[in-house]
């Protein structure tokens, strides 16, 4: 057998050594590479300007019939705690203003609410003393109440209801946008958007799947909110009659 020269296989080895440390250096800059990019694996809307992502994350709201909302909106100088579940044609949940809370249901242009004795007494202005404001009070408590269109009430009820009045007004960030990072909701990586550097509020987006709107913090400390259950439908049925009053035109509330 012929030998191979001392200083040949030193080359050799040497050669391979280095071969690998090469491959070992390019597969561990790789996954530094993915590791470090928080966008690898998402939707992409990540690296968009914040115009755009707010651009996508509107339409991607708008493309779908089916959301739940939950969280604090304050408005009037009232704080109102909101679950809600909606869809393009009703909506259904419980709202809670100053200590009450009542269940609203609307199917299609019929809107109904419901609440314990308490709320309507205090929606009439009553204070427990009037008999008759009383006896109606019992009366309401616990049924659906049929709210008249012609009412005054339907229009300041309704817009809990209705998804895309909600979602205008709600998702809009005001002044200059800008990117704030990128965050997790739920176990879900987000990018967050904000106006004024915050003071407009601020918008998480999803970055798996479609860019859904994930979290706002609305602007002036107005409220913050959670949504979810994009594009899941569920039923939105009205209440059996025997569940239900109704009292024509006007709410003996007005």
């Amino acid at each position: 057998m012929t030998a191979i020269p001392q200083g040949r296989n030193r080359s050799r080895l040497a050669l391979a050594g280095g071969m690998c440390a090469l491959a070992m250096a390019g597969t561990v800059l790789t996954g530094c590479s993915s590791e470090e990019d928080p966008n690898a694996g998402t939707n992409g809307v990540g690296k968009l300007p914040p115009e755009k992502i707010q651009a996508k994350t509107l339409a991607a709201a708008g493309s779908v019939d089916a959301v739940r909302l939950a969280g604090s909106v304050v408005a009037s100088g009232r704080t109102y705690e909101l679950d809600m579940r909606l869809t393009s044609d009703g909506g259904t949940g419980s709202v809670t203003a100053q200590g009450a809370t009542f269940r609203l249901l609307r199917v299609g242009e019929q809107l109904f609410l419901r609440a314990d004795p308490e709320f309507w007494n205090n929606e009439s202005g009553g204070d427990g003393e009037d008999s008759d404001a009383a006896a109606a009070a019992e009366k309401l408590g616990g049924k659906y109440v049929k709210v008249p269109q012609q009412d005054p009430s339907y229009k300041r009820f309704s817009t809990f209801t209705d998804k895309d009045v909600l979602l205008d007004s709600l998702l809009a960030l005001h002044g200059t946008l800008a990117t704030d990072g990128h965050h997790e909701q739920s176990g879900v990586r987000t990018i967050r958007i904000t106006g004024d550097q915050g003071a407009g509020g601020t918008l998480d987006v999803s970055l798996e799947g479609k860019p859904y709107p994930l979290r706002l913090v609305r602007g002036g400390d107005a409220g913050t909110l959670r949504f979810s259950e994009w594009g899941e439908d569920f039923a939105l049925d009205k209440p059996a009659k025997n569940e239900t009053v109704d009292y024509g035109q006007q709410l003996p509330t007005s």
